[in-house]
């Protein structure tokens, strides 16, 4: 019997490409945390950081170290997707983690992932819960509707049998599995759900969470693993929102059966509208494979038959060949329990590993590496820009004080007297720049408006009274339309007004470089396109639905409150999103011309008093030197670190062994 820390200390399986290549991911992701958390002790240290900057720096490592890499797989039943997630993910447990022997099929989505705060547990939501008007995101955030049962880290066999919960299914009256939006008599993907006695068998359950400490789990992987076609189409939440939110999606075939009429529904209409042109993150395992080994007992004749196979599942799906990886799950995870790696090799998992390693963990890591440069690295280059112009002004009051050793007192009056008209303009020039912060303000909250929640459940509730009323599915589908037109025009309006809000920043910054001499730098891009993206998909998603036979067959009040309202749910999500990153840049915008502006004032203060110093008493002039040339000295040795941040912050991703 093997528990928990057991499976932490012994040896890991020398087979598992992706496992590797996760701990290389997770290492390199903490390292940037040191690094980020270096800077952020760094610049308080020498009073160089402002609140804006803290609270950014605070959100960015946080979000960091809750980072999750996440993999949902994706098939029609019995076409050994579970036994995948077991051979591919925890054959280091030496048994399989989630039941997928014969008849024991997976029937509600599943998330493996671990949560430090919770006890090992799996939980389970209700199916009962999809008569209300709540998500399952929202459900999450809810402990009470859930059923939780621990799981004993000791006891492989209790675990499961606690684990059978996910397939179990239970009889309902006609009415109620109707209501519930899983059946109804004239679609032929719920025929197989009618019991002989009338009844129609349903899931017990309508979403599981496992929370359990494996090692992968542990280094912020999850594992979604999603029922067929059925539960895709009737759990709108896994298409619009679960999946696009995944890193990769692995869609599973069988062999034996090649690609059916199912299998290109689903690729079509679950799989597609989630991926980017080119497929990004997508591939298709193969499975199976091991059915033809009996049958083609010549090793020449069966590599010959499965690259045909491969090469007609690749033309079917529209991808490229190396997307399709053939794999026998049964034989692999079969062979990593008895430690045969000829057997492993032969099952084709350390191939698909491989691919998986290759597809996601590198383009995640880059957009890591995307966000922490935008989000510290123009902090960092903005207090360079700070100590490079400490390290000038000190120079210059250096030269400026070494020109005054021969001149008499008159003349340093004369420079005092400048230099308080300097000042004087200056703090006119601050009182100017009130007034434009005000603009700013004003602009600022125009397009916080335009994001906002309360605007767009007035948009949601108006027209969803607008579907409530509608006798036609035509008005239906212009009332959706009519949503999501508003919601697209809201946002583009706010995008727009995002762009006027940095010319205006803009402006500011040139004004302090040209007229007073201040560091010369460009203020954080930011765009809500991205958003904009999301909503069009959305629609789109939305469209692909309100075309599909269930939205003419099912009875209207459950696709306005079931289908809608889990659309609408996603969409005010995206405006919550894009309005919490809207705020955070505005934030930070300002930053750093406010920094530079309350440090030339302090540069300006503190060479006026080495001035008056050296009026009052010429005989400190030496000394006065001789503290701004210690300071110059310090100023040189902070350059060389932060330019050993920005190195460090910039250097190329490590290349991958």
């Amino acid at each position: 019997m093997i528990n928990a820390q057991q499976l932490n200390d012994r040896p890991r399986l020398g087979v598992n490409e992706f496992s590797r290549r996760l701990g290389d991911y997770k290492r390199w992701r903490d390292e940037l945390i040191e690094i980020i958390y270096e800077y952020q002790t760094w610049v308080e240290s020498h009073g160089l950081a402002s609140g804006e900057e803290d609270l950014q720096l605070y959100e960015l490592i946080d979000s960091l170290r809750s980072d999750k890499l996440t993999i949902a797989l994706v098939a029609e039943f019995s076409r050994g997707k579970t036994e995948l997630i077991n051979a591919i993910f925890f054959a280091d447990y030496r048994q399989r983690l989630l039941p997928s022997e014969a008849g024991r099929t997976t029937m509600c989505p599943t998330e493996l992932r671990f949560d430090e705060n919770e006890s090992p547990c799996l939980k389970l939501l209700p199916i009962e819960t999809r008569q209300t008007a709540t998500s399952i995101s929202e459900y999450k955030h809810s402990s009470s509707a859930w059923t939780v049962l621990p799981l004993d880290l000791d006891s492989p066999k209790k675990m499961a049998e606690t684990f059978l919960q996910t397939v179990k299914t239970k009889p309902v009256r006609r009415q109620l599995a109707e209501a519930l939006g899983l059946y109804h008599p004239d679609i032929e993907a719920t025929t197989h759900m009618r019991n002989s006695d009338g009844s129609v068998e349903i899931p017990v359950w309508r979403h599981a969470i496992i929370n359990f400490p494996h090692p992968l789990l542990k280094q912020g992987l999850v594992v979604l693993d999603t029922p067929g076609l059925n539960s895709l189409g009737t759990e709108p939440e896994l298409t619009l929102s679960m999946l696009p939110n995944a890193q990769a999606v692995l869609f599973v075939l069988a062999a034996d059966t090649g690609v059916t009429q199912t299998d290109l529904e689903i690729w079509s209409h679950h799989v597609c509208p989630n991926r980017g042109s080119r497929g990004e993150g997508r591939l298709v395992a193969l499975n199976k494979i091991d059915y033809l080994w009996d049958e083609m007992s010549n090793e020449t004749t069966f590599t010959a038959a499965i690259a045909r196979q491969t090469q007609e599942t690749a033309r079917t799906l529209g991808i490229s060949e190396s997307q399709v990886l053939a794999v026998s799950a049964r034989k692999g995870l079969l062979g990593k329990i008895k430690t045969d790696h000829a057997l492993i090799e032969r099952s084709g998992l350390p191939a698909l590993e491989a691919k998986l390693s290759d597809e996601i963990i590198p383009a995640r890591r880059e957009l890591l590496r995307e966000r922490v440069i935008h989000d510290i690295g123009s902090m960092v280059e903005t207090t360079s820009a700070m100590i490079a112009a400490r390290l000038s002004a000190v120079a210059g009051q250096i030269e400026e004080l070494q020109a005054l050793g021969g001149e008499n007192r008159d003349a340093i009056q004369d420079l005092v007297t400048r230099l308080r008209d300097e000042k004087q303009a200056y703090d006119q020039t601050l009182t100017s720049f009130q007034n434009t912060r005000a603009v700013l303000s004003d602009q600022i909250k125009l397009l916080q408006d335009y994001l906002g929640i309360e605007a767009f459940d007035d948009l949601a509730n108006t027209k969803r009274r607008g579907m409530s009323e509608s006798w036609t599915t035509t008005g239906l589908r212009d009332a959706m339309k009519s949503l999501f037109d508003g919601a697209l025009d809201a946002m583009e309006r706010a995008n727009k007004q995002s762009q006027q809000v940095r010319s205006l920043v803009q402006a500011i910054y040139g004004k302090f470089h040209s007229e007073h001499g201040l560091a010369k730098i460009k203020p954080v891009n930011f765009s809500l396109l991205p958003f904009r993206s999301q909503l069009q998909k959305l629609y789109e998603e939305a469209e692909a639905f309100r075309n599909s036979p269930m939205m003419l067959i099912t009875e209207q009040h459950f696709v306005v409150q079931k289908f809608f309202v889990t659309l609408v749910a996603r969409a005010r999500d995206i405006f919550r999103e894009g309005g919490a990153a809207a705020r955070t840049w505005s934030k930070a915008i300002m930053a750093p011309i406010l920094s530079q502006v309350r440090e030339h004032k302090l540069l300006m203060e503190q060479r006026l008093e080495n001035l008056k110093k050296v009026q009052e008493n010429s005989a400190s002039l030496n000394d006065r030197i001789a503290e701004l040339e210690s300071s110059r000295q310090n100023l040189e040795n902070q350059q060389l670190v932060i330019r050993n941040m920005l190195r460090k912050i910039n250097q190329p991703l490590p290349v991958d062994s």
